[in-house]
Parts: C-alpha cells; structure tokens; sequence
C-alpha cells in the first residue's frame, strides 16, 4: 500500500490527461492501422552506464559485446533532459544495460528526478549495495529497486550470474531493509526478480522463502530472453509456464506469443542512452534502432519527429520485418509476483 500511495502521490491533472491522450491516439492506431500520435512519452528508461562487473550469458554488457559506445550517463545532460520531461513523466526506469551502481552520481540524478515529482524505478545485481549505498539510496527517494537473484545457492546462482557472488547480493539485500528500518522509511519498495531458466528452475519454491527470511517486499518471476533459441538452448527451462518458447513438430524452437502488429510500448515510452541516443524500447539493447540523438535535438523533434513516426507506421505494417520484435514478448513478461 505504501508503493500504492507513493505512486498515485506524484499524479497530477496534466499528466494523467497526458497519458489518456497517449492512450486513446494508441487504441485509434491499432484499430485503423494508421499511426496516430497525441501526447508526450509517461515513462522512460535512462541509461546510467553500460558497465557491468558481472558476465551474465545473454547480456552484451555481460558479454562485453557492445559495437555502440560505453560510458557513463552524466548529469548535467540527465537533468537538462529530465527538465524538457518531468510534467508529463510519471515514472523513471533507471535501468537498460549495465549496473546503475557503477555510475558514481547514479543517486544523485535519482533525487533530482525525485525533486520534480517522478517515480524513479531501479534495477541492480546488488553487488554494490554496501551500507554507504544503502543509506544514500533510502536518501535519493528511490521509489522501487529490483534486485536481481537468479539462484538461492552460490553454485545455482552463478550458472547465469557469471562472476556473480550471492553472499554480497543477499548481505546488500540485508544493508538496504536494514537502512530502510533504522531511516523509518516506507520506500524503496523492494523486490527479489528471479530470471527463470533451466539451471535455477527447482529454486522457484526456495527463492519466496528466502526472500520472507531476508525481509524484502515482493518476488517477481520473469521469464528469460535467449538469442540462439531455435535449436534449443540450456538456459530454455523445461516448465512451460515459465519458457517465452514451445517446441515445434520439427523439432525447432519458436516463440510462444503470437506477433501481432501492434505495441504499446512505442507509444507511451521509450529508451535513453548513456550518451543520449534514444531507441524504440529495451530490446534494442545495441542502439541500432537510433531515433534521435538528445545532443541534437529536443526531445520533443524526436518524439514527434519523421524516424519515430515512420517506426511507429512499420510496427502497424508489420513487426515480424522487425528484427527486434521478433523475440520479443511484448513488454519483457513478468510472470508471477507474490
């Protein structure tokens, strides 16, 4: 409830008139099939860095395997990009690629968003999470922090989090409920997200009772994105409920979910580089899909610009000419959250 409470907190008139003028040129766009754009983006997701001290399998920053530029999101740029945004913003995603925590004004740019009444979301392996960054972080108002806890025994654990340690992850998990009580604060919200894949799926049970233990608010259970999936691949988990893939009669792997020529994500949100190139959505990990540069231009000439609106058309047309679209499951699914 105190999640709840924060949220609806932030609304104002203008940015929920914004977002029913988002939804209603959205709903007349997927009807007619013509695209049809009214209002600014509600949420957005910022790049802190691209850096990563983990080397998870199928992540380019784990991978190091970015072609695109790595660096860290400065603030001076973030806030003057956040200033063209806040009166319509209703909530930030401080996460793409990379751990937000690497960046070192990373809390600062949380409490500026803060500072213009936005709900600013976070997603971290945990790794960083010392009792300095807890208190700072309890300090910045951070509204939400995912925590990333793929196994609940070093050996499950580091099969996905390659280089990963789950001691640093669970006492970092215990450093920010700890602050959160000694700070009497009611935020961060806080969530345990366990990625479902082969190796860590006889965990799923384990995982709720070790997130009671150490006293976090909520479990998520997401499913996993794999590139190579049509021949099978051992991250694939042998639970169907929790696979994004079923196998076919041939024997190949296909995604599950139909691919209808429609996504809501293009026309409420978008994605923020490090260094200022905005792209379609989270699975366009390696920004070849480049709608704009901020360093350029407004953010308004982008949004409202000829490459966005002509995306925004091919999706109508046709998302499987798409290369992005055609693993995705619209919206990176979360499955369970108890």
């Amino acid at each position: 409830m105190n999640d709840i409470y924060r949220f609806i907190k932030i609304l104002t008139f203008r940015k929920v008139f914004n977002l029913l003028k988002v939804y209603s040129s959205y709903i007349i766009s997927k009807t007619s099939g013509r695209q049809i754009h009214w209002g600014n983006p509600f949420t957005i997701s910022f790049e802190p860095t691209t850096a990563c001290n983990l080397r998870c399998p199928e992540c380019p920053s784990g991978l190091r395997s970015f072609t695109r530029e790595t660096g860290n999101l400065k603030s001076d740029f973030f806030k003057n990009t956040i200033d063209q945004l806040a009166d319509d913003l209703i909530y930030l995603i401080f996460y793409f690629q990379g751990e937000p925590y690497i960046n070192p004004e990373f809390l600062e740019m949380v409490k500026y968003a803060k500072s213009k009444g936005i709900y600013t979301i976070t997603s971290t392996n945990g790794h960083f999470m010392n009792a300095e960054n807890a208190k700072k972080t309890i300090e910045s108002g951070l509204d939400r922090v995912i925590i990333s806890i793929d196994g609940t025994t070093q050996e499950v654990y580091e099969q996905y989090r390659k280089e990963g340690k789950l001691d640093l992850v669970l006492k970092g998990s215990r450093n920010l409920i700890q602050q959160k009580k000694q700070q009497k604060a009611n935020h961060p919200h806080t969530i345990f997200q366990f990625l479902v894949v082969k190796p860590n799926e006889h965990q799923i049970a384990d995982v709720y009772q070790l997130a009671k233990e150490v006293g976090v608010d909520e479990v998520k259970l997401k499913t996993a994105q794999v590139y190579d999936y049509e021949n099978g691949n051992d991250l694939i988990p042998t639970m169907d409920k929790y696979s994004r893939y079923r196998q076919n009669g041939n024997g190949k792997y296909v995604v599950k979910n139909q691919l209808l020529n429609q996504c809501w994500k293009m026309w409420h949100s978008c994605v923020i580089t490090w260094d200022g190139i905005v792209v379609p959505c989270c699975f366009d990990k390696d920004a070849e899909h480049r709608l704009g540069n901020l360093k350029e231009q407004s953010f308004k000439e982008i949004w409202n610009g000829p490459l966005y609106n002509q995306f925004r058309s091919l999706i109508l047309k046709g998302r499987d000419q798409i290369d992005i679209c055609k693993n995705c499951t619209e919206g990176c699914k979360v499955w369970e959250s108890a």
